[in-house]
């Protein structure tokens, strides 16, 4: 009796998990000209390997029951691997610690399929109590870098306070995406570290960081922004000086707090990132992206940066464990101009929005920027009405003026 219980619920798991990994992923018909969204997540709990969850023994496990759980799948850095794309994506458990897994896929857009075991991420001498949130980064020097948050319980807590806690960048990084060599945490002069991305290529013959300096864990404090900073060395790498590139600033998307995402992409006219910006409301706090460009040759200048948000969470995203937060620190530039970015929605599930590097840089050059005021928003959508009744009076010139053209030449 055990055993056709056994073969009857495997033989369903199996079908439901072939199905999820084969389902197509269709795009959204209508979007907003900057960027596609599409129907389904890219990958969820659902989506991690039966052989992670189950005992598939029927003699130990007669009833197979789930013995480790899955909770969420999240916050991927991004590559292209071998023609494939690939995600190294948060993976948490049912038990609350996350660890980083690959994940592949033949278009970018579904059949994302995890690797058969999830990354054996090396330790330094004070163990991570978690890690999360990696970002992906194919360096000049020819590895592959993975810049992550660690996480250990701050030693001055109380008893009492078992959620204060210390973070601080790890990095490790490959050859291979499976084998990991974990270098020394990053130091800078800042309390803690979150959301740190090292740059592509070389600065001044240096590694370079774009950090986020905080004052506590989830406080970023006096110090909030997304920095810069050079170090000598990776293997220790040391930031001695923090360069504030983007503040956060009162009553816009990152009044509270912000970070990058994924390494800047390069561009002719500059270096455009992705980052996330977080505001509070009464309903708690408020995760979007947004993009804005640096200078190619000083990066910690920006040359433009649109208003408000580029993407936010919408509809069935804006529910999860965490509600309302958006979050992206993958994304794949093609040469064919394709760009696919992943992002999570509420702390669950990932996700992919599609553009091409001129829409972005269409965006990003000709939105107007924030000008801090209602007035000033007022403004600029008057100064776009003004644009356009000029080009529709234009039209009916011409068109007026094509029409009598036409009508003279049949006499």
């Amino acid at each position: 009796m055990a055993s056709s219980v056994f073969n009857r619920r495997l033989q369903q798991l199996q079908a439901n998990h072939d199905a999820l990994v084969r389902r197509a992923n269709p795009r959204e018909e209508v979007g907003n000209g900057i960027f596609d969204r599409y129907a389904h997540p890219v990958l969820t709990a659902a989506h991690a390997p039966l052989a992670w969850k189950y005992d598939l023994n029927p003699a130990t496990n007669p009833f197979l029951m789930e013995r480790i759980g899955v909770n969420a799948t999240l916050n991927a850095g991004a590559l292209k691997w071998h023609d494939k794309y690939v995600v190294v994506a948060r993976v948490e458990g049912n038990d609350r610690k996350s660890y980083f897994a690959v994940a592949e896929s033949a278009n970018g857009v579904d059949g994302f399929q995890f690797w058969d075991r999830p990354i054996t991420m090396p330790e330094t001498a004070e163990p991570d109590t978690n890690v999360y949130d990696m970002r992906l980064v194919a360096h000049e020097d020819g590895w592959v870098y993975g810049l992550f948050c660690t996480e250990r319980r701050d030693p001055a807590a109380s008893d009492a306070d078992q959620s204060a806690a210390l973070a601080k960048c790890g990095i490790a990084r490959t050859k291979d995406l499976v084998a990991w060599e974990r270098l020394a945490d990053l130091t800078t002069n800042s309390a803690q570290q979150r959301n740190v991305v090292l740059h592509p290529e070389f600065v001044d013959g240096q590694y370079a960081f774009y950090t986020r300096p905080q004052d506590g864990f989830i406080e970023a404090g006096s110090g909030g922004g997304i920095g810069f900073g050079l170090s000598p060395s990776i293997e220790n790498a040391t930031v001695l000086q923090e360069v504030i590139v983007d503040k956060k600033q009162y009553h816009t998307i990152s009044e509270l707090k912000n970070g990058l995402g994924p390494a800047p992409l390069k561009t002719e006219q500059g270096w455009l990132h992705l980052a996330h910006g977080v505001r509070n409301t009464a309903a708690g706090l408020r995760y979007v992206l947004y993009l804005f460009m640096t200078d190619l040759h000083d990066l910690t200048k920006i040359i433009h940066k649109p208003a408000g948000y580029f993407l936010a969470p919408e509809g069935d995203e804006r529910v999860g464990d965490v509600s309302n937060v958006a979050f992206g620190n993958g994304w794949i530039a093609e040469p064919d101009g394709r760009v696919f970015i992943y992002y999570a929605s509420s702390d669950t599930r990932l996700h992919v929005a599609t553009s091409t590097l001129a829409q972005l840089l269409d965006y990003v050059v000709n939105t107007p920027e924030d000008g801090l005021r209602s007035a000033a928003s007022v403004q600029a959508i008057n100064a776009l009405v003004d644009r356009n009744e000029a080009f529709l009076r234009g039209s009916d010139v011409a068109a007026h003026a094509v029409a009598n053209t036409m009508a003279k030449a049949a006499l």
